[in-house]
């Protein structure tokens, strides 16, 4: 008795068929995705409540100081401490992807540039604080510095200047 050959592309065609996740979605499920993104929180709101917290954190747990008290170095000293930073940095690789969900992106240009550039500085900060890393942390610090002032100086000049010249409230 011969066997017929069966077609692999027909028998792809219709496991794919029958597989909801192989067909294209649709322009209202697409609709549907965007309406499930919560920005209640405008772009302000987030920099205050979420970002700038979780920076300030990374900030003040990396480096030195040296003033009338002495020498004293700000890094975690705790397995707990480097625990709590990587969590902050992780607030801060979120904080990026909040600022580029469609409601809150200023732009698809630039604003998605700096708004990535966060996450990126963020995840390396999760990984230095992971390997207990000061030299990593430290520059991991500074690359958020560097695109939080160059994101500010782009969309809000203000801010800038506001530490600039002493009026920062």
């Amino acid at each position: 008795m011969e066997q017929e050959k069966i077609d692999p592309t027909g028998l792809l065609l219709l496991l794919c068929l029958g597989v909801s996740g192989c067909s294209e979605q649709q322009p209202e499920e697409e609709a549907m995705i965007d309406i499930n993104y919560n920005t209640a929180l405008n772009v302000q709101q987030v920099m205050n409540l979420v970002l700038e917290p979780a920076s300030d954190v990374l900030w003040d747990s990396a480096g030195w100081v040296m003033d009338a008290a002495g020498y004293e170095e700000l890094y975690p000293t705790t397995d707990e401490g480097w625990e709590y930073v990587r969590a902050q940095a992780a607030i801060v690789v979120e904080s990026g992807n909040m600022l580029a969900l469609p409601g809150r992106a200023e732009d698809d240009d630039a604003w998605m540039i700096y708004s990535q550039g966060l996450s990126e500085a963020g995840i390396l900060a999760m990984e230095a604080a992971a390997a207990k890393n000061e030299e990593d942390f430290f520059q991991a610090g500074a690359q958020l510095y560097s695109v939080c002032t160059a994101c500010h100086q782009a969309y809000n000049p203000d801010i800038n200047s506001r530490f600039v010249d002493g009026t920062a409230d």
